[in-house]
């Protein structure tokens, strides 16, 4: 559905695999595998394709959002059909997909142990992490943050970060701010 989602918003604009690509900086194959459904995209990677296409991440993950009060009961994030599994190793909720427009999107994480791959995120923006169970190593910059339970962290998006869980599981909230093409004019 994510990956029909993209396609469907970047052809409407008429442009290519190959334009949105390059100006998300990675291969057009990797767009493909996103957009056929053959691969789950990094939270990061995702804002780099909304911001390209000019929209916000909760407009390719739900096309009929309303601009209104969304309301996440405990069932919702509970219920495993509604994450997305990454191929980074790393599973995420997102929080109110249902509303349009909005300046932060709000995600539950989940990283095990031994499943994340190493990577770095990159991305617009300014980001607050609060560690709900577990503990996980959180790599800002060049600075190397322990974070356990109740620990939090904001900082800009722009400098590269990591997550490495150091517990068997850590579950985190992730506030990212979204802003679009329009919005940086």
């Amino acid at each position: 559905m994510l990956g029909k989602r993209i396609r469907v918003i970047r052809k409407e604009q008429r442009r290519t695999q190959e334009e949105i690509a390059k100006v998300c900086g990675f291969t057009k194959s990797l767009l493909s595998k996103i957009e056929s459904g053959q691969t789950m995209p990094a939270v990061a990677t995702l804002m780099k394709i909304a911001n390209a296409l000019g929209v916000k991440v909760s407009d390719l993950l739900d096309e009929e959002a309303p601009n209104e009060t969304v309301w996440t009961c405990a069932n919702q994030y509970q219920d495993e059909t509604k994450w997305i599994q990454t191929d980074k190793g790393y599973s995420f909720f997102a929080f109110a997909i249902g509303r349009r427009n909005k300046i932060m999107q709000p995600y539950l994480f989940i990283a095990k142990q031994g499943e994340v791959k190493k990577h770095l995120f990159s991305h617009e923006g300014e980001e607050f992490i609060y560690v709900l169970s577990g503990s996980m190593r959180y790599k800002v910059g060049n600075t190397d943050y322990v974070m356990n339970e109740g620990d939090g962290i904001y900082f800009n998006s722009m400098e590269e970060h990591t997550v490495t869980p150091i517990s068997e599981q850590v579950k985190y909230l992730a506030v990212f701010t979204e802003m679009n093409a329009n919005e940086k004019a």
